[in-house]
């Protein structure tokens, strides 16, 4: 265990006792300021360390390795000059300047660093909690895929099965017909279903192919709902974070939903570029477009239209997602990516 006794209690003594005073090889076993008031007084009083307005009283202590001024002061400085105790260290002048100036810097940096932490986890939770939200707007949207056209296909399917029980005896060509019709509706309640199984996992996301997810997605989905989708893909995807693929493929997906859904559209075209320092993607549909100031004026519909899930899905990837709609003129969502360049440097 070192001994030390400080003498000065200002900017350089309470930064000496601030750093000092934790480490489990020093004990400071005195103080010693002119100022009553001085900072680094009140600071060693709350630490309980003994306390003097007389430095001389710490020349006197029994048990003293290092005496430490950061006074400034000739008279205190002469002092110590004469002081001759063996095994005592004094350091003065400079040299304590340069060790309190040295510590202060190390305290700086400590909270620097402590309030980037703190920074790190607040921006870790908004995080956390975007990331549940999207979940449970996920979770949403696909139960309303699954209620609006699986359920209801499987409802309508199970009720022509009740009509060819009823009239199979009784008109066989009916019948046949009807039984027709249910294998058709079968096929269509498969292809749903396959649909709904592709939403949840996008198969090429296993290989975290971007462009053939993409363009796997928009065949299914032209097929299914038949408006003519073009999918175009410039630039190497192999710079891209997993997670900025799936995000940007999530705004996509909603944005191609909300097509289908409101905007009555018969073509719809969807451009992604892939550049060093950023990403851009730009989804364009024909449809009948919407009042946008409306829109956003109104929470709930913003919400309702997956606007909200696109917008925060790009503001967790550190871009942005812009909408612009004209009544009777189509939609046009755009979204642009930052890209960092360590992900360049690690990955291209």
């Amino acid at each position: 265990m070192i001994h030390v006794a400080i003498i000065g209690a200002g900017r350089g003594g309470t930064s000496l006792i601030d750093i000092l005073h934790d480490d489990p090889q020093v004990k400071i076993v005195g103080v010693a300021d002119l100022n009553r008031q001085a900072t680094g007084l009140a600071l060693a009083r709350r630490l309980k360390i003994p306390t003097t307005l007389d430095y001389r009283r710490l020349l006197r202590r029994p048990k003293v390795d290092i005496i430490i001024d950061v006074t400034g002061n000739k008279t205190v400085a002469d002092s110590l000059s004469r002081l001759n105790r063996r095994g005592v260290v004094v350091l003065g002048g400079a040299s304590a300047k340069f060790m309190w100036q040295l510590i202060e810097q190390q305290i700086q940096n400590k909270n620097e660093i402590e309030r980037h932490l703190r920074e790190y986890q607040s921006l870790y939770r908004l995080y956390m909690r975007e990331v549940r939200h999207a979940i449970s707007e996920e979770r949403t949207r696909i139960a309303l895929d699954i209620h609006d056209g699986l359920v209801q296909t499987l409802a309508g399917l199970s009720y022509k099965l009740d009509v060819c029980r009823e009239v199979l005896s009784l008109d066989p060509a009916r019948g046949a017909k009807t039984l027709q019709e249910t294998q058709d509706l079968l096929k269509d309640a498969i292809g749903e279903a396959r649909l709904v199984v592709f939403n949840l996992k996008p198969l090429h996301f296993e290989r975290l192919d971007l462009n053939t997810a993409l363009k796997h997605y928009a065949k299914t989905y032209a097929k299914q709902y038949g408006i003519d989708t073009e999918v175009a893909l410039r630039g190497g995807e192999q710079n891209l974070y997993p997670k900025t693929k799936i995000f940007l493929f999530r705004i996509i997906q909603e944005a191609l939903s909300n097509v289908q859904k409101h905007a009555g559209a018969s073509r719809v075209r969807v451009e992604v570029e892939i550049q060093k320092s950023a990403l851009s993607a730009v989804i364009r549909d024909d449809g009948r477009g919407f009042d946008l100031s409306s829109i956003s004026n109104d929470p709930e519909k913003w919400t309702s239209l997956g606007l909200k899930g696109m917008t925060e899905r790009a503001r967790l990837l550190g871009g942005r997602a812009r909408i612009e709609s004209t009544p009777g003129k189509g939609t046009t969502i755009a979204v642009d990516i930052p890209l960092k360049k360590k992900e360049h440097e690690r990955l291209g």
